[in-house]
């Protein structure tokens, strides 16, 4: 039983592919078994591991769907989102890097007037970061790949599927992700 508390819960939404890939939607098995009492998720696979009270034992949801489509609108302005629109590759000389490696740049600098919003803000690596400074792209000398613009979730969910880790994912949620999954006749 010490391994319940690493568990996570795989969540789906109602058309059962994950709600999103960018980061993988999981909740920790807690949040998901309350949501499972509370009829506002649908359990789809269960972890062979219960949990108990002083009167009922409780099966440890693997996957869970949500009773109702949600639609997401729009991507939440995070590093890690830009890091996926970029491909986690400097903007301005292609290098593709770990996260820990990357840094973001204003295209504007901010003491320019520069926004940090998805139309000002690129994956730099650390060296063309110190390169461009507080310099603009001309006085830089220095080109982007692509004019930064805002993703939209679909944009967001592909890239993370090609960047996505595919260790520590449990093998029931292997069917609902779909990663090098060839369909036998």
């Amino acid at each position: 039983m010490s391994h319940i508390p690493t568990l996570q819960t795989l969540v789906l939404n109602a058309d059962m592919q994950p709600m999103s890939w960018g980061p993988l939607s999981v909740w920790s098995w807690q949040d998901a078994l309350v949501a499972v009492l509370q009829e506002r998720v649908t359990p789809v696979i269960n972890y062979e591991v219960e949990v108990r009270s002083a009167t009922r034992s409780f099966p440890i949801p693997s996957v869970v769907a949500l009773k109702q489509y949600h639609r997401r609108k729009r991507v939440a302005f995070t590093r890690y989102h830009v890091f996926l629109r970029d491909g986690f590759r400097c903007q301005y000389c292609s290098q593709e890097l770990s996260a820990k490696e990357l840094t973001f740049d204003h295209v504007v600098p901010r003491c320019r007037g520069g926004t940090t919003s998805w139309s000002n803000v690129v994956t730099c690596c650390q060296r063309d970061n110190l390169r461009k400074g507080s310099q603009s792209l001309k006085e830089s000398g220095m080109h982007l790949l692509r004019r930064p613009s805002e993703p939209s979730p679909r944009q967001v969910d592909e890239a993370a599927k090609r960047h996505a880790p595919r260790d520590n994912l449990h093998k029931t949620w292997l069917d609902f992700l779909y990663w090098d999954a060839n369909l036998e006749a």
